[in-house]
């Protein structure tokens, strides 16, 4: 490959393009193993908990065990709340396949559905009595006290309701934070990221009574609604913004190594360069997020460092858990899409011409199949260069830079003269009273 001379900017950091490097090269972690469920689902909490094992035995391609392992920790973790209809749902599923000690419990049913009878007839007549006695700040929780039964009982609709009830009766800003906080929840597990952003925004208007821990939550949400709405860039940004002390306190939507792989993979797909390594690589508190993952963190590295084979191996070892997440398993393919053009471009920045044959080795891929995608990008306009199908060599079209700066000095200076030349006419004519005897004449 033929270096460019005149190649600028930051890209003159990077190593031998492809290239590994021999020394100083930290150990790598490749982790192609399946995903161990049972240390995954203790990242979580609640109700979410419960959707990402069912979503994982419904998206595992068919691995039985995965998909009855799933489904076992999904059962056990229904048993410890109130919602009978999810547990039908899930025993279903199971059809027996798991022995006696998963299947249909009929009196669990029935006892859970009468205690939640019992309990919905209390709140109703207590949110009566307090509407009687028209108790602003009773009604507000007999409300909240509603949305959290009907949360329970897996009846989101009506959940959400309850809690936007709350806020004609909210009397300071952090009732209406509670409320947003609650709202957000809820919308999240509907899938309405409309309703995130809205919330998200109006909790916002209260900063002065916002702590650290509900703005780091109020990011993550934004960054969820951003990344379903295939706005990487914002959601990047919203995830690196997240303060390492939310830690585990929004793992009923979020686990922090989930705030690492999300942000940095959008991140990825995203940013430019100097992006890249001042918001990512040198973000001190999203380098908290990274060491939970230490994949995210090494592909990152390889990427900007220009080791583009092991940071495409990094991605190929992550992709079959990464299609197992309940919100970036329909953004994978479009993001590491992006992240390989973005890889391609780089690549060629610095060179005059590069061998295709080489290029093709560092990518893992044919010098036909590379082919294909350079002239995707080169008909995109993504990069300026042409291909050489005969010799396998990509041909550079930089622009001349030292003939450009000659035409702009010869056009500065003729503006130069003009201006002089017209200043100079204006002065003479000043000079010789040429306005007055004008006027005088007429």
């Amino acid at each position: 490959m033929e270096r460019d001379d005149e190649a600028s900017g930051p890209m003159m950091e990077m190593c031998t393009n492809g290239g590994e490097e021999t020394s100083n090269r930290r150990p790598t972690i490749i982790s192609g193993e399946p995903l161990d469920i049972e240390a995954y689902a203790t990242l979580y909490k609640g109700r979410t908990k419960i959707i990402r094992l069912l979503f994982i035995a419904n998206n595992c391609g068919g691995n039985h065990t995965i998909q009855l392992e799933a489904l076992r920790m999904a059962y056990d973790e229904i048993k410890k709340g109130e919602n009978t209809q999810l547990f039908r749902e899930v025993v279903s599923k199971i059809n027996g396949k798991l022995g006696d000690k998963y299947v249909m419990d009929s009196a669990w049913c029935e006892s859970v559905e009468r205690r939640a009878e019992q309990k919905k007839t209390k709140l109703e007549n207590e949110l009566s009595s307090y509407r009687t006695n028209l108790i602003k700040e009773s009604i507000r929780m007999g409300y909240n006290d509603f949305g959290d039964f009907y949360y329970a009982c897996g009846s989101l609709g009506d959940a959400f309701k309850n809690y936007i009830r709350t806020r004609d009766y909210c009397t300071t800003a952090k009732h209406i934070i509670h409320m947003c906080m609650n709202a957000i929840l809820v919308s999240i597990e509907m899938g309405q990221f409309t309703h995130v952003t809205s919330y998200v925004n109006k909790a916002e208007q209260n900063p002065e009574t916002l702590d650290p821990i509900v703005i780091a939550k109020l990011r993550c949400a934004s960054g969820l609604a951003h990344l379903e709405l295939k706005k990487y860039k914002l959601a990047a940004r919203k995830f690196l913004d997240v303060n390492p002390e939310l830690g585990n306190s929004y793992n009923e939507v979020i686990a922090p190594q989930d705030v690492a792989t999300y942000g940095g993979l959008c991140a990825l797909a995203s940013f430019d360069r100097s992006e890249l390594k001042q918001k990512v690589i040198d973000n001190i508190n999203f380098r908290n997020f990274l060491e939970l993952v230490p994949e995210v963190r090494e592909l990152i590295n390889d990427f900007y460092s220009s080791r583009y084979a092991s940071c495409l191996e990094y991605l190929a070892s992550l992709k079959a858990n990464l299609l197992l997440d309940i919100h970036l398993h329909d953004h994978v393919d479009t993001l590491y899409d992006q992240i390989r053009k973005k890889a391609l471009i780089q690549y060629t920045l610095p060179f005059v011409s590069v061998d295709l044959s080489r290029m093709a080795d560092a990518f893992k891929t044919s010098v036909s199949g590379l082919e294909k995608e350079l002239e995707v990008l080169i008909t995109d306009n993504q990069i300026q260069a042409r291909i050489d199908s005969h010799n396998k060599i990509l041909y550079a079209r930089h622009a001349d830079q030292r003939n450009a700066t000659f035409q702009k000095v010869l056009q500065m200076g003729d503006e130069f003269d003009r201006d002089v030349r017209g200043m100079l006419i204006r002065a003479n004519l000043l000079k010789h009273e040429y306005n007055a005897k004008v006027s005088r004449k007429h």
